[in-house]
């Protein structure tokens, strides 16, 4: 079982415990670090809903994740798009695979000096008949073909430079990432907005 950090909190005169979790939750801060999957899809869309309703004020996800499911990640974004608050995105640690796509479509992206990110075509595996082999290449086709114009939209770049990009692993650091057009800006001062939201 996880450790979960318990801190003190203070409301009016009233002083009580809650987990840290559910602290950054009050402050609008959504975690992504672990892998991205159904469970966590609904985790991370409960909490921008419930967000959303509470207020308009944005909303900031911290990411550092090796990516994961392409359809939980597609969960993410389309609530993200969805909800009348900004959702802005910080990439920490290492954003890889779904995790980068989740990144590129906050409404501002941020990045810390550390962290990575890498881009990829997705990876699928599959056995039985030839016939179902041929549906499921072709399904996968098509979500790469669906990442790589998300991917174009969001930086600015071609289909053709996208494709290059993501046939193989690429790697970008902080200054790489920003160039590339994956993030708006690094974060390296206590001045910026999500760093106390």
């Amino acid at each position: 079982m996880a450790f979960i950090p318990t801190i003190v909190d203070t409301e009016g005169k009233r002083e009580y415990a809650t987990d840290l979790f559910s602290r950054l939750l009050k402050d609008r801060i959504v975690l992504v670090h672990q892998p991205i999957d159904s469970n966590l899809a609904s985790t991370v869309v409960s909490q921008l809903l419930y967000l959303d309703k509470m207020s308009d004020e944005p909303i900031y996800i911290y990411i550092s994740s090796p990516g994961g499911e392409v359809m939980a990640g597609f969960e993410i974004i389309d609530i993200m798009n969805l909800v009348k608050s900004p959702v802005h995105t910080v990439a920490m640690g290492m954003v890889a695979s779904m995790a980068s796509i989740l990144l590129c479509n906050g409404e501002k992206r941020y990045i810390l000096p550390n962290a990575q990110v890498m881009l990829h075509q997705p990876l699928g595996g599959v056995q039985g008949q030839a016939s179902d082999i041929e549906i499921t290449a072709k399904q996968i086709l098509k979500i790469k073909s669906k990442l790589n114009e998300i991917l174009s939209a969001k930086t600015g770049k071609s289909i053709k430079t996208i494709e290059n990009v993501t046939d193989r692993d690429s790697y970008f650091d902080a200054r790489e990432a920003l160039d590339f057009g994956l993030v708006d800006e690094i974060l390296d001062g206590r001045d910026h907005s999500c760093a106390s939201a």
